[in-house]
């Protein structure tokens, strides 16, 4: 099969790129020489759908040396960055993924990793497992499973194993510890930060934030945003969660409410129409919207068109709507991810995490094949703990912190054993 990339001559920058985060990712570079050593994915395909830029093409690299055939694509059109894409071609792995892609192209990208007929499937959103179950089922039954990154993605899991329509295993890296309590909060809520602030170059402080939604991404989001001297809105549907956001010191409140006084809002919900036709017109003249959530829903764009006398560039990855009441909504990016279609996406050191989870997972599905479950309705699977503790002791040896252990009297104390 051959790539479908941008132009392979820009593959000299995307090694800069790759070889930067390579300094800042320890426990890859430790387990691609663990792999190098043990090929746990000899004779294995692997079909990989996540954000396109250098930490995942450092995670394709790790996974290249444990012997995988790797088949690439990304996640969504404008977080590819088709230098890197360029330069993991260069490497000779197989890559299908273009910046902005039409919607045919982004398409085509993830059909073609399928056609290899994917042993392992590394997914983020749910668009690589969708796709085969609905456009490839000859194929489900050679897949040994599959790893998914995002929220979004395991909730479409679930939907499809309620309903027995999930066919193979899927571990669900987004629920680990090590995953979802760094890379959701730590790492979404400086990178959603670094894209709005290199986009706009405005000054937080002193602004209203609304945050939509108060999970893991949600309570980074918020978190930053009070850091930088933001006074934080927090919207939300589920009670527990508006308890929470309300304790930690942040206003809750309905977002017909919200709309009428935030400056800029972020959306990380997983939902769709959470910012909608009424919500535009009750905002402030210049208020800008943008998402963190997966898909580019969230923000409903399709209504602010509709609704706008006119539309034009305000600034670089920023567009602005001029409404009928002559007030100015500006959009960020589309409405796609904020931190990675207008930034790098999350720093290094926590994707290093977040892709030795996956990397970890790949190797636990590829050394138990033949003796996973495959019963209906019950496709998905925890990452192990065991795996969790792995990834946090390298990463607390490589910061040089030494931990307690239990004395043996102290674990029968605990445990009775």
């Amino acid at each position: 099969m051959e790539s479908e990339i941008r132009n392979i001559d820009l593959w000299e920058d995307g090694e800069l790129k790759i070889e930067w985060v390579r300094r800042h990712m320890p426990l890859l570079e430790g387990l691609e020489r663990d792999f190098r050593e043990t090929k746990p994915f000899k004779g294995l395909k692997i079909a990989l759908s996540v954000h396109l830029e250098a930490k995942t093409a450092h995670l394709c690299e790790v996974l290249a040396a444990g012997g995988a055939d790797m088949y690439i694509t990304g996640s969504n059109p404008l977080s590819t960055q088709d230098d890197v894409a360029a330069a993991l071609v260069h490497e000779g792995l197989k890559v299908f993924a273009v910046h902005g892609a039409t919607p045919e192209e982004y398409g085509r990208g993830i059909r073609k990793v399928l056609e290899a007929g994917p042993d392992i499937i590394i997914d983020d959103g749910g668009d690589l497992v969708s796709t085969i179950h609905n456009e490839y089922p000859h194929l489900v039954s050679g897949v040994i499973g599959g790893c998914e990154e995002t929220t979004t993605g395991i909730l479409r899991l679930e939907t499809m194993d309620r309903a027995g329509a999930l066919r193979f295993p899927m571990m669900k890296v987004n629920d680990a510890a090590c995953k979802h309590f760094f890379d959701n909060r730590y790492g979404t809520g400086q990178s959603v930060w670094d894209g709005i602030n290199r986009t706009t170059n405005l000054i937080v402080a002193g602004k209203n934030v609304v945050v939509a939604g108060y999970g893991w991404c949600g309570k980074g989001i918020a978190m930053r945003a009070k850091g930088l001297g933001a006074e934080v809105i927090v919207t939300e549907v589920d009670p527990v969660k508006a308890l929470e956001a309300v304790m930690d010191g942040f206003k809750v409140m309905k977002m017909n409410l919200a709309a009428a006084v935030g400056d800029i809002f972020v959306t990380v919900t997983g939902c769709s129409d959470v910012i909608g036709s009424e919500d535009f017109l009750k905002m402030k003249d210049g208020a800008i919207c943008c998402n963190a959530g997966h898909f580019d829903v969230e923000v409903s764009v399709a209504d602010l068109r509709k609704m706008a006398v006119s539309e034009k560039p305000a600034r670089n990855n920023i567009t602005a709507y001029t409404l009928e009441n002559g007030r100015t909504i500006y959009i960020i990016a589309e409405g796609r991810l904020v931190n990675l279609a207008a930034g790098d996406g999350h720093p290094a050191e926590i994707m290093d995490m977040s892709f030795a989870i996956q990397a970890l997972s790949a190797r636990y599905l590829a050394d138990n094949r033949t003796t996973i479950s495959r019963e209906p309705g019950r496709m998905l699977r925890s990452v192990p703990p065991e795996i969790d503790d792995e990834v946090a002791r390298r990463e607390l040896a490589h910061w040089g912190v030494e931990i307690d252990s239990l004395t043996p009297a102290q674990h029968k104390y605990l445990y009775g054993e």
